[in-house]
């Protein structure tokens, strides 16, 4: 009986061990999961969250490139434009829960989200606070700085089309590029139909594209 407890309780250490072992594994596979400047997810985790967004039910997809960053990295110094990302990064990632959504910083000053919406008038009403949230100025060192932000948005109803993430990324990409190109705030796809010649995967004028040049952000 006494050899059968000490063997119990000598396994206590090495059980509470490997417990906290594990745990630090899996932070440690949540913080790779993470972009590091913002804490949003990274492409793969987020591709894996969103599509069980879109396959949920009515929903949006949309990717949103801010404006006037460069001016503030070349005028203020990359920490301010830093602190720019993770502020919006931070806005986006408020506005994505409290619209049962996802976010994902692509890269540089480029983000991409899907959320629920219910109807053309929710997506309008949505874009319009995603967009007053992005410009709301961020305080760096004493000065308030100010970005706009260039938004395509697509909606999808899985009831009604069978469309992959990938593609409803194109998609609201050209729109974004539209209303970059336009000074609008935000535009939506008119239907599911991309508009524009794709180059090696990417929309005709995305950087990275053969040729190819990408709006002035």
């Amino acid at each position: 009986m006494s050899e059968l407890l000490f063997t119990a309780v000598s396994g206590v250490p090495m059980a509470a061990g490997w417990s906290l072992h594990a745990l630090r594994l899996r932070r440690r596979i949540e913080s790779a999961r993470r972009d590091p400047l913002t804490g949003l997810f990274t492409r793969d985790a987020f591709a894996e969250r969103a599509s069980k967004v879109l396959a949920g039910g009515r929903s949006a997809v949309y990717v949103i490139d801010l404006d006037r960053f460069k001016e503030i990295n070349d005028t203020h110094g990359h920490a301010a434009g830093d602190a720019v990302i993770a502020a919006t990064g931070e806005r986006l990632a408020e506005w994505a829960d409290t619209n049962g959504g996802i976010v994902v910083r692509l890269g540089g000053d480029e983000f991409a989200a899907v959320a629920r919406v219910y109807s053309l008038a929710d997506l309008s009403w949505t874009l319009n606070e995603l967009t007053r949230a992005i410009e709301q100025p961020v305080m760096v060192d004493g000065r308030a700085l100010t970005v706009g932000a260039s938004v395509g948005a697509v909606a999808y109803d899985p009831r009604t089309a069978d469309i992959d993430l990938s593609t409803l990324l194109r998609l609201a990409d050209e729109q974004m590029y539209a209303a970059k190109r336009s000074g609008a705030d935000w535009l939506t796809a008119p239907d599911l139909t991309p508009q524009y010649e794709t180059v090696n995967g990417r929309r005709a004028g995305r950087a990275g594209t053969h040729g190819g040049t990408e709006a002035t952000a």
